[in-house]
């Protein structure tokens, strides 16, 4: 087996300190990535969807019901509550807040932060687009592309989920 000499070692050290110094020494360029601005646009004056959105349903193979609470405001901005509810346990939820606005006859969910949490706005899983099947001053319906109905009625400004 070969040794190496103490003269060779310090050698060796010496490099690999220095070649991790000249690592360290150089200009730092950091990838920051800019937070996108995704401002909301307001709604037309007068937009009859403005206001919460209540609706409560059952799904096949979900026990319990599902409600969901949509809130759009004239602002631009909107936020999504929905709800499993199963007697004798905690009810669990999805909250998302963003924007929305309508396009013709669909309503069009663009989500910017899940649960508390920001999201990729590029991602598609956070764009929601809901054909409208019924608009009155009381009631909508929305259907999404998978087929989804949601028929919701109009709850008061101050309404929210119970826990």
């Amino acid at each position: 087996m070969l040794q190496s000499s103490p003269a060779r070692r310090s050698i060796v050290v010496a490099a690999f300190a220095a070649a991790m110094l000249a690592g360290c020494a150089g200009p730092r360029v950091e990838q920051v990535r800019e937070p996108r601005e995704t401002p909301c646009v307001a709604a037309a004056q007068g937009e009859p969807l403005i206001g919460n959105w209540m609706s409560v349903r059952r799904e096949k193979g979900v026990a319990g019901e599902l409600r969901t609470l949509i809130s759009l405001r004239a602002d631009g901005t909107m936020s999504y509550q929905e709800q499993l509810s199963r007697p004798g346990r905690a009810p669990q939820g999805l909250a998302e807040t963003g924007c929305w606005e309508r396009q013709g006859g669909m309503v069009v969910l663009r989500t910017l932060a899940s649960n508390g949490s920001p999201v990729d706005p590029e991602d598609p899983i956070y764009v929601n687009r809901y054909q409208l099947t019924r608009e009155s001053a009381e009631r909508i319906g929305l259907q999404a592309a998978d087929g989804v109905r949601v028929d919701a009625r109009r709850m008061p400004a101050d309404y929210r989920l119970p826990l």
